[in-house]
């Protein structure tokens, strides 16, 4: 390059900030938005970035995109959109892996592409722990696929993943540094993307259907799986001993034509947690409920126990819990104690007598009186002040109970009760949102939070629960990462390091600096934030773009959508979210990412040079 850019004091400075920021986010000194405002803080010190523009990005368009796409998702989260889907994909998917997976990593990643591929995968898990449960298929087996189809399905729209939300915003900040007389570089429009999306999720859809499967580690029954974590938290959380358990009732029990009441008050009878004698399981039966031929009961009592009362009572012990593993499920309830505090009126009543299963739809599985845990001959115990109830139940029926005056709840509920009222509110206003930004001209910040404060207003959220769901360490981290990218346009520093990127390349294809690009946001997004990668790399790949007279925008699209090959490490937030539960190991994401990342890059160049 004849003529070329020399190094200036300011890019010297910007050089500086850019490996520091490299280097904190690799070394993970401190967390990564915390390096982020840092760096924004320092460049401002420098004056690298005018004080006026150095904020600019907590009100930017990307910023406030992201923080309304987190409320739009929650809200469909709150009104159980996802166990209607759960149903549906059991009832069309069948119970064969090779029909559930690619249905439920479709299913993931089309979601993923209205939504952040995170709180995708978040609203599934309880979704394929309990298709887990029902199918008998090994989580293993299906949280990698769905993991992978979510980060996938992220490139779907420009809302799908946070380096697609802020691509436009980095390219209009290099529009503002483009020489006068220049062609402005355009925008994406939401589906500008969808073609390559939909090609990337197919075939990683057919990457597992066709040998994928055969990379994932073999199951092992562990503690961070379904079955065992819910048959194990009692026990867990309060050292109850016991486990759950399901019992079929035989044509030949004795407790055909019994009460549940009087079959708890056999001897040797363990605690009575759920029933399903209807068509639909039910937690906490009333004592005056009928067992059939036929009823499925949920227990909970140690092995010994339960196989003498199952003996006793001509009854079947289930191998696993086919029935109520849904019901167990951490994210609709759970264990707690409530405390009988003075003036209650239960002061005096045996917990039987109480009929708190009936009344409150809870169900005490031990009572820990002044220290004792008392287990045995609970249901005969009279309630005193003060008496801690460690009892059982859904969040929702232990947030009612909250409201009474009778008892104290000394358990934080969880937030998560379902609004399913709601349902038509979040639908109508999450298609709000997708039909402005389809057929207007609004900016995608506008058009998103038009939803989202459409179902705030109409209760499907609370404001407080709004704000809970928004990850403020993403906003923190992309605000404050816009000024780093600002400061390379404006200084030169970009344009400079492509030109270095060129003299090192030398006289190659167009596809070979296309490879290389994408590579190399591979390779930040697998040791830094995806947003941290984009940031720093779309002005160098616009420079580049420039200085050879390739395609800018489809430079820039090439990284924002390589930050998304995140399969080899679990660094990724997606692949960090399912490590625990699947019970994954580096080396699991390392044997089956490799050929993933590779598929990505072939497919991604390939469709976007027939497109563009």
């Amino acid at each position: 390059m004849e003529g070329g850019l020399t190094l200036s004091g300011d890019m010297m400075l910007v050089l500086l900030v850019l490996a520091a920021t490299i280097g904190l986010f690799v070394s993970e000194l401190v967390r990564v938005d915390i390096a982020a405002i840092s760096v924004m803080v320092v460049l401002g010190l420098l004056g690298l970035v005018p004080a006026q523009e150095l904020f600019n990005g907590f009100a930017s368009n990307a910023v406030i995109s992201i923080i309304a796409v987190m409320i739009l998702g929650a809200g469909l989260d709150r009104t159980g959109v996802m166990t209607v889907v759960a149903a549906r994909i059991l009832k069309v998917g069948g119970k064969t892996a090779r029909r559930i997976v690619p249905m439920v990593s479709g299913t993931v990643g089309i979601i993923s592409g209205l939504m952040q591929n995170v709180g995708a995968t978040a609203l599934f898990m309880p979704v394929m722990s309990r298709i887990s449960t029902r199918t008998r298929i090994p989580l293993q087996r299906m949280l990698m696929p769905m993991g992978f189809c979510a980060i996938l399905g992220g490139t779907l729209t420009m809302v799908g993943s946070s380096p697609l939300i802020l691509l436009n915003d980095l390219i209009t900040n290099a529009n503002a540094s483009l020489p006068p007389g220049e062609t402005t570089l355009q925008t994406f429009h939401l589906f500008d993307v969808t073609p390559v999306g939909l090609a990337l999720l197919s075939a990683g859809i057919l990457y597992f259907l066709l040998g994928g499967q055969l990379l994932l580690p073999e199951h092992k029954e562990t503690a961070t799986g379904a079955p065992a974590r819910t048959k194990s938290y009692f026990a867990d959380v309060y050292g109850i001993k016991g486990d759950v358990y399901e019992l079929l009732v035989t044509v030949d029990s004795p407790l055909v034509g019994m009460r549940v009441g009087d079959a708890e008050k056999l001897e040797g009878a363990p605690i009575l947690l759920a029933i399903r004698n209807t068509e639909e399981p039910r937690l906490a039966p009333p004592a005056e409920e009928m067992i059939w031929v036929g009823t499925i009961l949920g227990v909970m009592g140690t092995r010994d126990v339960v196989g003498r009362f199952a003996l006793d009572n001509e009854c079947r012990v289930q191998p696993r819990l086919r029935t109520f593993g849904g019901l167990f499920n951490a994210s609709r309830a759970g264990i707690s104690e409530v405390v009988i505090p003075p003036g209650s009126r239960l002061i005096g009543q045996t917990v039987g007598d109480a009929q708190l299963r009936k009344r409150y739809g809870i169900s005490v599985l031990a009572v820990n009186r002044r220290g004792e845990i008392i287990t045995e001959g609970v249901r005969d115990m009279t309630m005193e002040v003060g008496d801690c109830l460690v009892s059982h139940s859904t969040w929702r029926d232990l947030s009612n109970v909250s409201r009474e005056r009778d008892f104290i709840v000394a358990t934080e509920i969880p937030q998560e009760e379902q609004r399913p009222q709601k349902v038509a509110h979040a639908l109508v206003f999450f298609a709000l949102s997708i039909g402005l930004i389809i057929f207007t001209d609004f900016r995608l910040s506008i058009c998103l939070l038009a939803g989202a404060l459409g179902m705030v207003l109409t209760g499907v959220l609370s404001m407080d629960e709004a704000y809970a769901s928004v990850s403020w360490k993403t906003v923190f981290l992309l605000a404050s990462l816009i000024p780093l990218g600002q400061a390379m346009e404006r200084s030169g520093t970009a344009a400079w390091i492509a030109q270095e990127i060129m003299l090192v390349l030398g006289d190659v294809p167009e596809v070979a600096i296309q490879v290389a690009l994408a590579l190399l946001a591979t390779v930040f997004s697998l040791v830094m934030s995806n947003v941290g990668a984009t940031t720093i790399l779309v002005p160098i790949a616009l420079s580049i773009a420039f200085a050879t007279g390739a395609n800018p925008t489809m430079y820039a699209l090439i990284v924002a959508l390589s930050a998304s090959n995140a399969f080899i490490l679990p660094t990724h937030q997606v692949n960090a979210l399912i490590m625990g539960p699947g019970g994954y190991r580096v080396s699991d994401f390392i044997r089956v990412g490799t050929p993933m990342s590779v598929i990505f890059v072939v497919v991604m160049l390939t469709v976007m040079n027939l497109i563009y």
